[in-house]
């Protein structure tokens, strides 16, 4: 691997293994379809809660550590206090008390072997010598919630018959350096910031470098370990795969969220640098030459100027009749 190319790159291309592991999992086809019973998506989100405390915690320890300060923005981010006004709305309690409510005293009394792996990551990540490698954690996280993330909320609001944005905070972000809900331009812009304040935290440390690009594989299997703690909905259910909202794939994406699109394949579109556009020079000649038709039968028809226009008009009446 060539670890003088920049962060961004190597973590985009270096993770397409562990995008194809999870999605693989009945979990993530559930939350990309918008399969999972509603008291089941409350759990997936209380676990989320949990991931991200443990994350934005370690990063508000460490948020003037060398590497981590680059991307460190708190206010922009951070998750958990929007995942809590989303569980408190789904378990119908305030937000100063859900974690007292039966559901999530139930799940921290016998969590999922997954969460306790993932968690205990973290801390031993933070508590390091070198907390350098929370990057990735947070890359795969945050990256996720910008892209496919989007995808997911449509089918979220769509699923559970949700309005007024509520539900569904987690998803919401502001915009880079203003106070109002974010475009998806805006979001677009967000994870450039993000890439390139990810490349100049490293700078040439090729050593660096490996241990985030490994660390993040190692996120993705910790995640995967969450998708396939999800219990199975009451309802049947389709069986095609669909990708995690994790990180950034190697797939071509999709410029607009396009919530059929996700319906009917299963499949969660990241965003990522389009490839350019190439056409074949005998599709620009065949172009050309019906062009050149074209301008030739309108001349030779008498199809031009004011009489041409007047020709036009009848002959569009004479059509429409």
């Amino acid at each position: 691997m060539d670890y003088s190319l920049p962060l961004a790159t190597l973590l985009r291309t270096s993770t397409a293994a562990a995008h194809n592991a999870v999605e693989k999992t009945q979990g993530a086809g559930w939350l990309a379809r918008g399969e999972l019973d509603q008291d089941e998506y409350a759990r997936l989100l209380m676990m989320l809660w949990h991931v991200y405390d443990a994350i934005e915690r370690a990063y508000d320890e460490h948020q003037s550590h060398p590497v981590l300060s680059h991307t460190y923005n708190s206010p922009l981010l951070a998750r958990a206090p929007l995942l809590s006004a989303d569980i408190s709305y789904y378990l119908d309690t305030d937000e100063s008390t859900w974690r007292s409510h039966p559901a999530h005293v139930a799940l921290m009394a016998s969590p999922p072997s997954a969460l306790s792996r993932y968690l205990a990551r973290i801390q031993d990540i933070a508590q390091s010598a070198d907390p350098s490698p929370l990057l990735a954690h947070a890359y795969v996280r945050y990256l996720g919630d910008l892209s496919g993330g989007q995808v997911i909320r449509n089918r979220i609001v769509k699923s559970y018959g949700l309005s007024d944005g509520r539900g569904v905070a987690f998803y919401e972000f502001k915009s880079l350096g203003g106070t109002g809900p974010a475009t998806i331009g805006d979001m677009k812009k967000i994870k450039e910031w993000y890439r390139g304040s990810m490349n100049s935290s490293v700078g040439d440390n090729q050593a660096l470098k490996a241990a985030i690009v490994e660390e993040a594989n190692v996120a993705f299997e910790l995640n995967g370990g969450l998708f396939a703690a999800l219990k199975a909905p009451r309802l049947s259910v389709s069986t095609t795969p669909a990708l995690p909202l994790l990180g950034e794939p190697s797939t071509p994406v999709i410029s607009s969220i396009d919530d059929k699109a996700v319906e009917e394949s299963g499949k969660v579109v990241f965003e990522q640098s389009e490839p350019e556009k190439t056409y074949q020079l005998s599709s620009v000649l065949a172009v050309v030459a019906a062009m050149s038709l074209a301008h030739f039968l309108l001349v030779v028809g008498g199809f031009t100027g004011d009489r041409g226009l007047a020709k036009l008009q009848a002959l569009k009446d004479w059509l429409s009749f």
